[in-house]
């Protein structure tokens, strides 16, 4: 008997010494045989097995994650730039459009038609008397015909022809000159268009007008300042 009991436990000794031998380390309470250590030793290859695959499937969606936030980011990015880059085009080509049909100084020197001098005064109560003018023959209201005539007519592009060179022949601002520029061209196309619709100068002086006004409002902030 007792020298069963000393082969089991001399058994028992040299399993526990190859286990702490292996690189994962158990303290094992379990009886000890054979099946036991085999079975762990596997298992613990298993989940090395297991974590490294976790790890790369980690690693691997983490730079996927990253590399479509950097998409999206450059996505954005050239998306919220292209509005600008639109837009200054838009004005380039506006701002030399006007500057090459538009009326403009015959020399090379400096506008006099700063502000605060007589000569802005009279360029800007020109131009808003020639809108008033304008609308008051388009209505009819000055030399009245049952029939289209010139004075109506002229009513109609009164804003293209008066109002709108007299207040460019200022030395306005950056903002004003843009809003001048970007009416020079819009004016006439509304009035191209509008009478394919329909036919009244009243309703043509009347669309130019707001044009006229909604331009300004926005180039110039009014919408804002009154917010």
């Amino acid at each position: 008997m007792n020298a069963l009991l000393s082969s089991s436990t001399s058994l028992c000794n040299s399993h526990i010494l190859k286990l702490t031998s292996k690189p994962t380390s158990f303290r094992l309470s379990l009886p000890c045989n054979t099946n036991t250590t085999q079975y762990l030793g596997g298992d613990s290859l298993s989940l090395r097995i297991r974590a490294s695959n976790n790890a790369n499937e980690v690693d691997t969606r983490t730079a996927k994650e990253d590399q479509a936030t950097e998409t999206s980011n450059q996505v954005s990015s050239s998306s919220s730039a292209a509005p600008p880059a639109i837009d200054k085009d838009l004005k380039k080509v506006v701002q030399k459009t006007a500057a090459t049909f538009a009326p403009r100084a015959s020399t090379a020197t400096k506008n006099p038609a700063v502000p605060g001098t007589t000569l802005y005064t009279v360029f800007e109560v020109q131009g808003y008397v020639c809108m008033l003018l304008g609308g008051a023959l388009s209505f009819n209201l000055i030399f009245p015909s049952n029939d289209p005539d010139i004075w109506r007519l002229m009513g109609m592009w009164s804003i293209w022809m008066f109002t709108i060179p007299s207040l460019r022949a200022r030395d306005c601002s950056k903002n004003e000159k843009e809003a001048l520029n970007y009416l020079f061209l819009l004016v006439p196309l509304l009035n191209v268009t509008i009478p394919f619709f329909w036919k009244s100068f009243a309703l043509v002086w009347s669309a130019d007008t707001i044009a006229f006004f909604g331009m300004y409002a926005w180039k110039l902030g009014w919408l804002q300042k009154t917010e």
